[in-house]
């Protein structure tokens, strides 16, 4: 075990995500995004046995949060949104991206703690990492390369509750404002960040 100022005791060659691919607008029938075309425009960028795929709208909601029913999200095959399956006969524009396992992404990461240094009771809920690394000094690396963002009750990944983010990276950290919400609250989360480990 790599044993690191910033590190909790667990290290990990993580999975690790792809940029994001649009290569297509939505069509008569519908919005589709084919994992063999975007591997052909794309030669490199994505590895050949993907093991997850992720669709969002180009404004970054989940298709759940845009109201729109799937037909197909595969890391086989792709994504594919209809519109003769939409209440309104339409479909937003998506864009896919996809995880990727080691070793196409070997690199070792160490994890911090959970943090929760907020609660929704005011303007939402803020987990910044600067006011992160104030209340923890030394605890969190000086750029971490990933993070990860779950709710406090049920450790439900924040990019499936349908809430909208404010702030979501690993340079910064992570913002839900009651604002940016159709019901106006927020749920409660823990934010920690992946540092890159020092052989």
């Amino acid at each position: 075990m790599l044993q690191q100022p910033y590190c909790s005791t667990e290290v990990e060659a993580i999975d690790c995500w792809t940029e994001w691919f649009d290569s297509s607008e939505p069509s008569g029938s519908g919005s589709t995004e084919n994992f063999a075309r975007i591997a052909r425009k794309y030669p490199g960028k994505i590895c050949p046995n993907p093991i997850d795929i992720e669709a969002r709208t180009l404004f970054g909601l989940t298709p759940e949060a845009a109201g729109d029913v799937i037909e197909k999200s595969s890391t086989n095959s792709g994504f594919t949104c209809r519109r003769r399956n939409q209440p309104n006969g339409r479909c937003n524009d998506y864009k896919v991206r996809f995880s990727c396992p080691p070793p196409y992404c070997a690199e070792l990461v160490c994890w911090t703690k959970w943090y929760d240094r907020d609660h929704p009771s005011g303007s939402g809920d803020w987990e910044t990492l600067g006011n992160l690394r104030d209340e923890n000094p030394g605890e969190i690396c000086e750029k971490p390369h990933y993070i990860e963002v779950v709710t406090t009750d049920t450790m439900t990944p924040a990019i499936y509750t349908g809430e909208n983010f404010h702030i979501y990276n690993p340079t910064s950290g992570f913002v839900c404002r009651k604002v940016d919400q159709q019901r106006n609250i927020c749920r409660d989360y823990k934010v920690r960040f992946g540092c890159p480990c020092n052989h």
